[in-house]
């Protein structure tokens, strides 16, 4: 579901819902807690998408689930000052893939296998229903294998989910400065991999 973005940047929901920000839709669910399906339909597919190139599809969909369910019981500890709940989401969802951190080295020993094996034509015919064949280049799958979790978790929420620096600091619940010297940090490490044009696209 499209949200508004007012020009303090602030979420202010989609009409179709009442024009309520995901701060009010939480709010409103603790009275009804149907309500808190508008944020499902406004942030799984996010979400999911991020899962899903880190992980796989079984495993994404795992992620989401457990991401919404424990979103769903904690929702009275939302603080509601922060209109936005995707860095929320994203904070729980992070932790939930971290519980899954053996899955996704073994799907990038894999996909790199695959990339060392095939050439781009047929690697992007096998892979396609992971991610973009672009994403799925050998090099890039062993820069982000290589990379320490918390570095990788950094550079992703920011390149594959969209993230702004202090949306990433207030999911990670760190300095927005230990965001800003993990990404230089995770950029010098790619540096050595990918060429610089692919490492702007991460970054």
């Amino acid at each position: 579901m499209k949200q508004v973005i007012n020009t303090e940047g602030n979420v202010r929901g989609d009409p179709a819902t009442g024009g309520r920000t995901d701060a009010e839709v939480i709010q409103a669910s603790l009275l009804d807690p149907g309500r808190f399906g508008v944020l499902y339909e406004r942030h799984a597919r996010v979400l999911h998408g991020y899962a899903y190139r880190r992980l796989g599809r079984e495993a994404a969909e795992d992620v989401v689930a457990e991401t919404f369910l424990k979103a769903f019981r904690a929702r009275r500890t939302y603080d509601p000052g922060h209109s936005d709940a995707r860095p929320w989401f994203f904070a729980i969802a992070i932790r939930e893939i971290a519980r899954h951190h053996r899955v996704e080295q073994a799907r990038y020993r894999t996909l790199l296998r695959a990339a060392q094996h095939e050439n781009g034509e047929s690697l992007a015919n096998q892979v396609a229903d992971a991610v973009s064949a672009r994403t799925l280049r050998g090099p890039l799958i062993e820069a982000l294998a290589k990379l320490s979790r918390r570095d990788r978790d950094v550079l992703l929420m920011i390149a594959w989910a969209g993230l702004s620096y202090e949306e990433v600091a207030r999911a990670l619940q760190i300095p927005l400065g230990t965001v800003r010297s993990r990404l230089h940090r995770a950029r010098q490490k790619i540096r050595k991999y990918l060429p610089d044009d692919i490492v702007l696209e991460l970054t």
